[in-house]
């Protein structure tokens, strides 16, 4: 059997000037254009993911967070009426 490797494709349109930095660049680090395009997007991707999926606290917050989640306060009324509403919602059939 024959292995497939998906592949896609991203078109991309710049200025010139944009295009020539960007040869410049991946010339100097000795990649391919296309290699350095794709290890580039895939590096500011990782780090844009990383930024929205970490939550960085201060060690007061963190420690506000931990002692709450030892040691939850009892619900309100507010907070009862919430949870009943969408156990209603939940179970409708």
């Amino acid at each position: 059997m024959t292995r497939q490797i998906a592949e896609e494709r991203i078109p991309a349109r710049m200025p010139t000037v944009v295009y020539e930095r960007i040869v410049e660049a991946a010339r100097t680090v000795g990649s391919t254009l296309n290699q350095f395009l794709v290890q580039s997007a895939l590096e500011k991707a990782d780090e844009i993911l990383e930024r929205e999926r970490v939550i960085t606290l201060s060690s007061k917050a963190a420690k506000t967070v931990f002692d709450l989640m030892d040691n939850p306060p009892e619900p309100n009324e507010r907070l009862k009426k919430a949870m009943s509403r969408s156990e209603k919602v939940l179970w409708q059939k």
